[in-house]
């Protein structure tokens, strides 16, 4: 018999929100542990955690729409943008190049590294900064290799065609279409209210281990129920034309589409892990069903997600 989900949130630890929907109807819904533990501020439903590489949906979502305007190709290349900046970038490198994880460039972010200290990326000239200097790994096109070097390089290549900040293309194309009012780039230094702070396993805060702002690469923050709403948005139309919308679903590397995950067929899928975050998210457009956990701390997110996701394929 399954493990009750209370009891296995408890016994690992776990700190965040499990919320499963179908259209209208709330199948799970549940908010553990706490948003700030020195204060005694426990998590709710509608508590705000940061999301990490959840953002990448997001990004891929600004450069299509782009795409879909006719303001730049997938065919066009990382160079014919950037110009002279990270020259280090083979010049056949294109947009679909990055959007797919196959563009083969050096990886500023090691996700296999310790926390590291007190980063300062705060702005889109900080991470311009922190790109440069690392070489290609492969050709372009040759192989899949997850990357979050290649979605900042995209966050600056939309910047730069659209003359915006990324962190309002992001506002004005994804979050408000869409109606996600709790989703939105904070300072990690300075969280306001129902936002949870994100824990190591040590105990003490990520605020050292995470960028100041967050970037096209990951760092947003979001909730649950604004996953609940953000599926539906991306399938009607509101996001970005309906058959790029279909375009984007399609697989074309490693089970990945651009810039979200296609773990089995009928199924889309965003997660995101950080030191301190932990985000997943699924949705089946045909039956209308989203599962999403979202936590702050470590603790329980295996467990949990296998729960989750015998859940979702059971329902």
């Amino acid at each position: 018999m399954k493990v009750p989900l209370t009891a296995l949130a408890e016994e690992h630890g776990f700190s965040g929100v499990v919320l499963v929907t179908r259209g209208e109807e709330t199948l799970v819904e549940r908010a553990f542990g706490y948003a700030h533990i020195g204060y005694g501020v426990e998590n709710t439903v509608d508590t705000r955690f940061a999301i990490a590489s959840g953002v990448k949906g997001f990004t891929a979502l600004v450069v299509v729409g782009l795409v879909a305007e006719g303001r730049l190709t997938l065919e066009t290349t990382a160079r014919e943008v950037l110009g002279d900046d990270l020259p280090l970038i083979d010049d056949r490198v294109t947009v679909e190049h990055l959007l797919t994880h196959t563009s083969g460039i050096g990886d500023y972010c090691d996700e296999e590294a310790d926390p590291p200290p007190a980063p300062l990326l705060a702005t889109s000239a900080d991470y311009l900064a922190a790109l440069d200097g690392y070489p290609q790994v492969s050709a372009p096109g040759t192989e899949f290799r997850y990357h979050n070097g290649a979605f900042a390089v995209l966050g600056l290549i939309a910047e730069r065609i659209a003359g915006v900040p990324f962190a309002d293309l992001v506002r004005t194309r994804v979050t408000e279409p869409a109606g996600l009012t709790a989703t939105a780039f904070l300072r990690s230094d300075a969280l306001p209210a129902r936002t949870a702070t994100g824990y190591l396993e040590d105990g003490r805060t990520n605020v050292f281990s995470l960028p100041v702002v967050g970037f096209a690469d990951g760092g947003i923050y979001s909730s649950a129920p604004d996953f609940r709403k953000f599926w539906p948005a991306l399938l009607d139309g509101r996001l970005l034309p309906r058959e790029w919308a279909g375009r984007m679903l399609r697989p074309h590397a490693d089970g990945y589409g651009l810039g979200f995950w296609l773990p089995r067929p009928g199924v889309v899928h965003l997660n995101g892990g950080d030191h301190g975050v932990t985000f997943w998210s699924t949705h089946e457009p045909s039956s209308g069903l989203t599962a999403t956990l979202i936590s702050n701390n470590h603790r329980g997110g295996g467990p949990l997600l296998r729960w989750l996701d015998e859940f979702f394929t059971e329902a």
